[in-house]
């Protein structure tokens, strides 16, 4: 179905797409190639939203000479007016000959209608080709799409022996400088970086980006559901702060939004923040994927909450002992089936120390 020279510019065009891996985000990250008679003539990536998609990228690169061309596209063209207009528009009026997509859209406002579009025109279209390598890069889109809610990343360093922390909280640093600067990546990439109270008041951490260079910092998720955040912390630094809480305390709220803050009232029955509708809510504000640095206790919780799906975990060669925090506080089982299970992904050594992601099974 698939040529080899199809294959080639697929790989083109993704790696173009993962050029938006910082900055796309609410939009999918998206490549194009268009080829007329074997070569090159196109190509463009989507950076922002709000600005041209890949297509409209590589069209205009390609000027006079896309009649009849190929073009490949890591994603479904869209064939609704958003932000902007419908690229399946652009690509009819530019006369191509043949589209050929690694994926089909998940957004229900596209969703196989701009390859129908495309193909009452008269191009040919195929799709499939690369399917899995499109849908990685764009997996939270991909879930938030399906399943209205975002992809959930949640990062641990540890000793080899699972402790993330001295007993006293202590926790800088376990890890070195190589995996400190691959988990700034890995926030640079998401929507949102979430964390909880306890990390707050023993770390006091900025959750920013900042060993690597980006134009976007992800937005800061703090869970503190009794509203005991100091106004000092550092992640109120320049606002851009969202705080899910479970008291309705109007006077704390009112000071957490001079401080620049967003306070949303998440309660469950228990007295906490309810993680569910947190992710939901995080989904409706077209948050694609989060990257949790949070404490044990919040780990476990989110992880007993079953909204976790994948782990990234830095393990450094070291040892600390059962005076340590562990990675997850998590209810006592009492039969291995009842364990949650885990496929590695990947597995790579930063510097002395190891990465591991781990994704977790789908529930049954």
């Amino acid at each position: 179905m698939f040529s080899p020279a199809d294959e080639h510019f697929m790989a083109h065009a993704l790696r173009l797409a993962a050029r938006g891996l910082f900055t796309a985000t609410p939009n999918p990250r998206v490549g194009c190639v268009i080829v007329r008679d074997g070569a090159i003539v196109g190509e463009g990536f989507h950076e922002r939203a709000g600005e041209p998609h890949a297509e409209i990228h590589a069209l205009h690169a390609a000027a006079e000479r896309t009649a009849g061309a190929t073009v490949y596209l890591t994603l479904e063209p869209c064939c609704h007016h958003g932000r902007t207009p419908p690229c399946v528009d652009a690509l009819v009026a530019a006369k191509v000959g043949r589209v050929v997509a690694a994926m089909q859209d998940p957004n229900p406002k596209v969703a196989g209608d701009g390859f129908a579009r495309l193909r009452a025109a008269g191009v040919d279209v195929e799709a499939g080709l690369l399917e899995d390598e499109a849908r990685e890069l764009n997996i939270g889109f991909v879930a938030r799409m399906t399943r209205g809610r975002p992809w959930v990343r949640l990062k641990v360093a540890a000793s080899l022996d699972g402790k993330t922390a001295l007993g006293n909280g202590r926790s800088q640093w376990i890890t070195g400088e190589e995996a400190r600067v691959d988990g700034h990546r890995w926030r640079a990439r998401a929507c949102a970086i979430l964390t909880g109270i306890g990390t707050v008041k023993s770390d006091d951490p900025q959750l920013t980006v900042r060993a690597v260079e980006t134009s976007r910092q992800p937005l800061k998720v703090l869970v503190d559901s009794q509203l005991e955040a100091s106004l000092d912390a550092r992640l109120f630094a320049g606002g851009h702060t969202l705080v899910a809480a479970a008291v309705d305390d109007g006077k704390k709220a009112a000071r957490l939004r001079d401080r620049g803050a967003e306070v949303v009232l998440l309660p469950n029955a228990a007295g906490k923040v309810e993680l569910g509708e947190l992710m939901r809510e995080l989904a409706r504000r077209e948050l694609n994927e989060i990257h949790v640095e949070a404490g044990f206790k919040l780990n476990g919780s989110l992880v007993a909450a079953g909204v976790v799906d994948e782990l990234l975990v830095y393990l450094a060669p070291s040892l600390i002992g059962e005076s340590g925090r562990g990675m997850f506080a998590l209810p006592a089982i009492e039969d291995l089936a009842q364990w949650r299970q885990l496929a590695w992904r990947d597995v790579q050594r930063l510097g002395a120390d190891l990465r591991i992601l781990a994704r977790f099974a789908p529930a049954a």
